[in-house]
């Protein structure tokens, strides 16, 4: 994936959260814990994205918790602070990553070093991108292409593939199965398991 201009870091500040993000899906976050407005300022000042990665054991508040370390960088598009102390972000889920080492900062704040995955060519199997490029149309249809946060891009094997991800009502341990499979090809295939069960 392309950073079209913008910074990829090495490390990133990570925000688990109960919830996988991919790439190219919109995330609306309400940020309050003074940690996360630490790294919102700076995210900002320094123009870089931070970590979102999937609960595996804790909560969103309070004590930092346990984390997977394939997660998806987000990128702040707009934020807007209604009161003192409360931030409203618009984040875009960018790239996979994968988490080396932690560090929990003395406010509670996790970063660590992080490897960009990249995807990998494999194959696109042309029955199963129309399966599911159907059930995307089908899905948009019943709710507006508006869920998608941006244009449509159907002849795109890949952000089909992510957006049935990040739709598909399935739960987040399969959501981060699906998130680490760095082929189109691969998730396509799973997906179309999952909408047509032999």
């Amino acid at each position: 994936m392309s950073d079209q201009g913008l910074k990829q870091p090495t490390e990133l500040a990570i925000f688990p959260l109960n919830l996988v993000l991919f790439p190219g899906a919109t995330l609306p976050l309400k940020i309050f814990e003074q940690r996360y407005i630490d790294m919102t300022k700076a995210c900002l000042r320094d123009e870089l994205p931070f970590g979102v990665c999937l609960i595996r054991d804790g909560s969103e508040v309070g004590a930092p918790a346990e984390h997977e370390t394939v997660g998806c960088s987000a990128r702040i598009m707009h934020w807007d602070m209604p009161h003192t102390g409360i931030f409203l972000l618009a984040c875009t889920g960018e790239q996979a990553f994968r988490l080396h080492d932690c560090r929990t900062a003395s406010n509670g704040l996790i970063s660590g070093g992080i490897e960009w995955l990249d995807r990998e060519d494999d194959v696109i199997e042309p029955a199963q991108l129309e399966t599911c490029r159907s059930a995307l149309k089908t899905l948009a249809e019943n709710t507006g292409e508006d869920i998608f946060g941006g244009p449509a891009r159907y002849d795109d094997p890949e952000w089909v593939s992510y957006r049935l991800c990040e739709l598909l009502p399935i739960d987040n341990r399969h959501k981060q199965a699906l998130l680490e499979q760095r082929g189109a090809g691969q998730r396509l295939a799973e997906i179309s398991r999952i909408i047509q069960p032999s």
